[in-house]
């Protein structure tokens, strides 16, 4: 039987028009608003000619108008192809051609990325886009539940990256799974400073038309203003990584968000422990989670009462979603031994635009294989380590570089830090360490060699330090380990 629900924005503007959607610099709509400016832009992108059904390239950056053409898509039932506005026009164009776009709309500002590479698709800018005098569209009163969404490409950790199918259920069940969580408030207020095209980002928007609430939409991430504002209009979540959290610390300073914040929900991987006890001391509640493109956002989640006890968790699966850590011979682990974490449930993707064979290889009898590792405590909570993929094997010995990271951010002078595997005759791989140290520090090698010598075992202390300006790093902020092993193929340190 299919499922269908009415359309999300349409049926929120009818619910409560007159709370507040969106803030956007010095201006904000209501949801009735916001519906009426996504119905016009839905007759824009008619006139223009695009049509129920198609896949249409979206190219923007974080501002009010994107919020406003991506959900004028819905009200069409288009299939939006997010594109990460930071690729080149290659990239772009290869993505679109995967997809099989049939328009592309972009932000004025890329026109540099617009080349022979995508003179192959129909192209318009959304400042143009926006000029025109609209049509009366033909909008979905009503959406199937197995309908697709939205269109994100993975990062591809090899080769060319993979078109994520995400269906209007998906994003339904992410939103449930997350409120069944975190709990709901009427007084409740998002900040989203991460981009709308990450999955973290839309799944802002997804959410505050589900549950009725306000977002902050930031361009861009500074933390001065993202303290100002979750302070000004009294925001109660933001979505945050590592990087992000460690710079509204550092600028906090002595002082503390208002009462009333009720977390930051910290995505992009394993988070140091000496950041979230600074948390505590700060009384910011932080809730770990867990999640991909592939399940619409996070799909393990710490509840907010185990934050404090299980602090480097990233807790339990959300209410409708499972969880399993599998051993290389497809056994189930026990308790407190690494494996491949598998997830299962309504918010994971039914798999890869026309891709069969990747879609096959990742998805088995409902479960997602994610290629991350590991494990869950006694009691059910999940503790993440690594990509399997960034495991590194040395003398027989597994060792996690989120592990030597997380030590390394500890030291005071270090301002971030990343660890890959480095080819090794002996052992046949060794760990090397990437470092940014703080502004005026004075850190010398022999000391970061001794601090990492007090906290880790012999075989995982780095072989080698690199000090460098800056850490590769994507939209997410999330750590782009495979970089620095490219950087150490290339030879770029010897």
């Amino acid at each position: 039987m299919k499922e269908i629900m009415p359309n999300f924005l349409k049926k929120r503007a009818s619910l409560t028009p007159d709370r507040t959607a969106i803030y956007y610099q010095e201006q904000s709509l209501t949801f009735k608003e916001l519906y009426e400016r996504s119905l016009i832009a839905a007759g824009h992108l008619q006139g223009f000619g695009v049509r129920k059904d198609q896949f249409v390239g979206v190219l923007l950056k974080n501002h009010l108008d994107t919020v406003v053409i991506l959900f004028a898509l819905q009200l069409l039932g288009v299939k939006a192809v997010i594109l990460n506005n930071r690729l080149t026009s290659l990239e772009l164009a290869w993505q679109l051609n995967d997809s099989k776009a049939s328009f592309l709309i972009y932000e004025d500002c890329f026109t540099d990325k617009m080349n022979d590479h995508i003179a192959f698709l129909e192209s318009i800018t959304k400042e143009f886009l926006l000029s025109r005098k609209p049509v009366v569209p033909d909008i979905m009163d009503e959406i199937n539940l197995e309908h697709i969404c939205t269109i994100m490409y993975t990062s591809g950790t090899t080769g060319h990256p993979k078109g994520v199918i995400q269906s209007y259920g998906n994003h339904w069940w992410s939103a449930v799974g997350s409120a069944l969580n975190l709990g709901l408030n009427e007084h409740d207020c998002w900040l989203c400073a991460v981009p709308l095209f990450h999955i973290s980002g839309y799944s802002i928007l997804m959410r505050s038309v589900i549950y009725g609430v306000p977002i902050v939409l930031h361009e861009s991430f500074d933390e001065e203003k993202t303290i100002s504002d979750i302070n000004a209009k009294k925001v109660s979540v933001m979505s945050i990584v590592g990087t992000m959290l460690k710079r509204v610390v550092d600028t906090l300073g002595e002082t503390k968000l208002h009462d009333d914040f009720r977390g930051m929900l910290l995505g992009g991987g394993p988070a140091p422990l000496p950041l979230l006890q600074a948390c505590v001391e700060k009384e910011i509640p932080v809730f770990q989670t867990y999640g991909m493109t592939e399940t619409s956002s996070q799909i393990v989640t710490l509840s907010p009462e185990y934050s404090l006890t299980k602090l480097g968790s990233a807790g339990k699966p959300l209410f409708p979603s499972q969880i399993q850590i599998e051993n290389e011979d497809g056994s189930i682990a026990p308790a407190g031994i690494p494996g491949e974490i598998i997830v299962k449930g309504p918010n994971v993707t039914a798999g890869y635009l026309n891709r069969p064979d990747a879609t096959r290889e990742k998805i088995r009898e409902g479960w997602l294989y994610t290629g991350d590792i590991g494990y869950l405590d006694e009691e059910g909570f999940l503790y993440v380590l690594d990509r399997r993929s960034d495991l590194i094997i040395s003398g027989g010995e597994n060792i996690y570089p989120a592990e030597i990271e997380a030590i390394l951010l500890s030291h005071p002078d270090v301002q971030d830090a990343g660890v890959t595997g480095m080819e090794d005759e002996q052992w046949g791989q060794v760990p090397v360490a990437f470092i940014v140290i703080k502004k005026g520090s004075t850190l010398s090698l022999e000391e970061l060699q001794q601090f990492c010598g007090e906290r880790l075992a012999k075989y995982k202390v780095p072989k080698e330090f690199y000090f460098i300006e800056k850490l590769p790093r994507n939209a997410a902020k999330k750590l782009l380990r495979r970089n620095l092993r490219e950087w150490l193929l290339e030879g770029r340190f010897d």
